[in-house]
């Protein structure tokens, strides 16, 4: 499209006082256009989700089993019962991701840069890397779980904890320290192989050159995929009640069981909906901003 010189100075604005900038009637116009637009937009969608939970909600209390399903799952009376047992529940939960976490991120680094080792020297142990994430990626975490936590204690070795708490926490390092492991894996080869030839001519090691060169560029890459895995392991170590360990689904477990109603299944959803949520839009955010960054040809 050819716009002319006097579109042009139409478009840029009018002189004003000095410093000062006043826009064209033209550019007012396009402005208030898009701002006509956006409201549209918006009034759009709210109507449009409007009429969608609307629907949802007639399809829903119309159902023939609703009033049954309603005094199951949404009793208000179980629902405040079961919260405060929850919510104390859930602090197992949380430590649980805080420490398992922390754990899941050294085992899964140093497996990666064990399978991104070189040299015929260092085979087995990259083999011995490789077959750890291809057995833990490969077998469930549940039957993971069980074997850990009911396995381990039927041993009756000496000196081995059988608390399932630890036990649990365990079984989760072990499976997802597998997965962040290729996350690692993945950011490290990601790494242009002249940067590790760069930090050679410089005087560097092969371990100084991935310590300080390779491995912070990796791990800034790989930070969205690490944080996604970081939410599923925050929801995961819900597993750990299977051993008994009382957290926020045992809780809930209790009163069902007691009361043959599921409403506390319902609140303990809910409660990890609500601790997982912020964790999503905050990888989400970071992501876009990532995205955003490497297209604008900033560093990852």
């Amino acid at each position: 499209m050819t716009v002319t010189k006097e579109e042009f100075e139409e478009d840029s604005g009018e002189e004003g006082p000095p410093g000062s900038y006043v826009p064209s009637q033209r550019r007012l116009d396009r402005e208030r256009y898009r701002r006509a637009r956006s409201r549209r937009a918006t009034a759009i969608a709210a109507l449009s989700t409007l009429v969608t939970g609307a629907v949802l909600y007639l399809v829903v209390v119309n159902a023939p089993g609703w009033p049954r399903t309603r005094e199951t799952f949404f009793d208000p009376g179980y629902a405040r019962e079961a919260l405060p047992k929850v919510l104390e529940g859930l602090w197992l939960n949380v430590r649980l991701l805080l420490v398992c976490g922390a754990a899941v991120l050294v085992l899964g680094m140093l497996i990666a840069v064990a399978r991104t080792l070189r040299g015929p020297v260092f085979f087995p142990l990259r083999a011995l890397a490789a077959a750890y994430t291809d057995f833990f990626r490969g077998l469930p975490l549940i039957i993971n779980l069980m074997i850990v936590v009911l396995g381990v204690p039927a041993l009756r070795l000496q000196g081995v904890t059988v608390d399932p708490v630890l036990l649990g926490g365990t079984a989760l390092t072990l499976t997802y320290s597998a997965y962040v492991a290729e996350v690692f894996r993945a950011g490290i080869e990601s790494v242009h192989p002249s940067q590790r030839a760069a930090a050679r001519s410089l005087g560097l090691s092969n371990r100084q050159a991935l310590r300080h060169v390779v491995l912070p560029q990796a791990v800034r890459r790989q930070v969205p995929p690490l944080l996604n895995d970081l939410v599923s392991l925050q929801k995961d170590t819900g597993l750990v009640s299977i051993g008994g360990a009382v957290d926020a689904v045992r809780a809930a477990d209790i009163i069902a069981g007691r009361s043959l109603n599921y409403t506390p299944y319902i609140v303990a959803g809910l409660v990890f909906v609500a601790l997982t949520i912020p964790m999503t839009r905050f990888t989400d955010w970071l992501t876009a901003r990532t995205d955003r960054r490497r297209a604008q040809g900033g560093t990852a």
